[in-house]
């Protein structure tokens, strides 16, 4: 296969990001998570589906899909990424909100050698700082049965395993109200009209009242009695 762009890789990184979610994604959806306008998002679209081997599935209306070659392309940036961010984390001791976009920088530049050796480093490890699985050395990787907090209702009990790290400033945030990975908690309450969410924190006296700018993005293993 023809190396890659780093524009490209990131296409490919993304796609395969948001059709975890759904089966094919938009080119407008793309444009809005990317920040670019609709007419570079298609343009580039097109240019992946005609390389060869096709990278993306595009249909005009339909959306964009990886093909498998292309899935296999976006996984290997997503384990180079998902690495680096932990090795960031455990090794350099940056803090979950700042590794993101310095992995950004560095997934296009390192080797297959030293992606190898960065995994036998942190013992080939499962999980990225943020809790989203790390694809295994054969691009193999195991997709979490986890769900929104948005979508618990009251009584609920659950223990947060992952969160979106594409925006910092959330991090930060959840950090210093301490919504961080493998904290317990209880739905008291739920507000339907503003989707706010009143919480009890394991640990903490007082519950935490959030809203949908945070519970969107955090997502828990609910308990079961």
């Amino acid at each position: 296969m023809t190396q890659l762009s780093k524009s490209s890789q990131d296409y490919l990184k993304t796609i395969y990001k948001l059709t975890t979610q759904q089966e094919r994604v938009s080119t407008s959806q793309l444009a809005d998570y990317l920040n670019l306008k609709p007419a570079s998002v298609t343009n580039m679209v097109q240019k992946l589906a005609q390389a060869e081997p096709p990278l993306v599935d595009y249909q005009k209306h339909h959306g964009v899909a990886l093909t498998p070659d292309g899935e296999r392309s976006a996984l290997e940036m997503v384990r180079h990424h998902r690495l680096l961010e932990l090795f960031l984390h455990e090794v350099l001791g940056f803090s979950w909100d700042e590794v993101h976009e310095e992995a950004e920088r560095l997934e296009h530049c390192i080797s297959e050698k030293m992606e190898r050796r960065i995994a036998e480093l942190l013992n080939h490890p499962r999980l990225d700082p943020h809790g989203e699985p790390i694809p295994n050395h054969n691009l193999e990787i195991v997709l979490p049965h986890d769900l929104p907090l948005s979508q618990l209702r009251r009584g609920d009990q659950a223990i947060i395993r992952r969160v979106d790290d594409h925006d910092d400033a959330l991090l930060r945030y959840l950090d210093e109200i301490g919504l961080r990975l493998d904290v317990s908690l209880q739905v008291v309450n739920c507000v339907s009209f503003d989707r706010t969410m009143q919480l009890q924190i394991a640990g903490m006296d007082q519950p935490l009242v959030v809203g949908a700018r945070i519970t969107d993005h955090i997502f828990v293993e609910i308990i079961t009695n």
